[in-house]
């Protein structure tokens, strides 16, 4: 008995379906997890804060899905960060690592390594969404590549003022830097300075002096 045509193509096409469906199932499956939320306590220690950092460049940052660690050949799609904590010491002038780092965070297009095009994420907003606790414990790690970690959960930067901790300088709400004074010799003919307004305390009487 010859089997029709249509039902032998029908045939191979089950036999297909059900053998790699059988193999696909020997395949061992990678479960995917959202990533789980970090504890920031507020006693966290610094050498804590490195370990969480760590975890977060890994996992929720995303930082290692284009930043590389110890890779010597590139090409480079964003800078390496072997070392990274020497660099940024000196990327800008006046700037600490933790101001560059911030800076780097909270406003990755404010200042790009020569070499590199801009692309970074702002990683404290939607999808990623990073906390200001977590971006602390973030810089405390990356000051571990090449220096010392000095970062604690009341640490200000112009972006962050932790609750009790003095601001930043450039931060919302710093007191302004107090006014150099001048160190000008007085000019012959320049008119006096400006009287003090009504109402103001006269100034002390000089003191004698004793020989």
């Amino acid at each position: 008995m010859t089997i029709p045509h249509p039902l032998r193509v029908a045939a191979l096409v089950f036999a297909a379906t059900g053998f790699y469906t059988y193999v696909g199932q020997m395949v061992p499956q990678k479960e995917v997890l959202p990533p789980t939320e970090t504890v920031i306590r507020a006693d966290l220690t610094t050498d804590e804060m490195v370990k969480i950092g760590q975890e977060i460049m890994n996992g929720k940052g995303l930082c290692f899905t284009c930043h590389t660690l110890g890779k010597t050949e590139g090409p480079f799609r964003f800078p390496d960060l072997s070392g990274v904590d020497a660099r940024a010491k000196m990327r800008k002038p006046g700037y600490s690592d933790v101001d560059y780092f911030a800076e780097t965070i909270y406003e990755p297009s404010a200042f790009i390594v020569p070499g590199f095009n801009p692309g970074m994420p702002v990683i404290n907003k939607p999808p990623i969404g990073l906390t200001d606790q977590e971006i602390l414990c973030v810089i405390a790690y990356l000051q571990t590549l090449g220096g010392t970690p000095t970062v604690t959960l009341q640490t200000s930067t112009k972006y962050y003022t932790p609750p009790g901790a003095p601001a930043a300088p450039g931060a919302p709400g710093a007191a302004p830097a107090p006014a150099a004074a001048s160190t000008q010799p007085a000019v012959p003919g320049a008119p006096p300075p400006p009287a003090p307004p009504r109402g103001s305390p006269p100034p002390p009487a000089p003191t004698k002096g004793t020989r």
